[in-house]
């Protein structure tokens, strides 16, 4: 396994471990615990996002949006909203699929370097 590899292991483990948490904190309507949580699961799927892409990661900065090749569709506009609302369970449920998304970017960017390969 690669260094990229394992830093996303590393990254996808720590959002699966916050996931129950970020999903109890909106049953029982915490918002301030679930948006302390939230702000962590933003921060874990840019990070992913960015690794996946080959991209450096660092908090201080936009996210390049063009440069990324490999990302879920209608990310710029799905990323603002989630940042913009993360108290809300819907920003939840979009940061959920936007990290599902990206697993199956990862997925065709390894085939596809697999395969390209003589």
């Amino acid at each position: 396994m690669d260094d990229q590899m394992i830093i996303i292991s590393s990254i996808l483990k720590e959002w699966e471990g916050i996931q129950p948490s970020i999903e109890k904190s909106f049953r029982e309507r915490n918002q301030i615990e679930a948006k302390k949580l939230m702000d962590k699961g933003i921060q874990l799927f840019i990070e992913f996002l960015m690794v996946a892409n080959n991209q450096p990661y660092s908090d201080q900065f936009s996210i390049p949006y063009q440069k990324l090749e490999w990302k879920p569709v209608n990310l710029e506009e799905r990323l603002k909203f989630i940042m913009s609302r993360p108290n809300l369970h819907h920003s939840y449920r979009q940061l959920s699929e936007l990290v599902t998304e990206q697993k199956k970017q990862l997925a065709k960017k390894n085939i596809q370097r697999k395969t390209s390969r003589p």
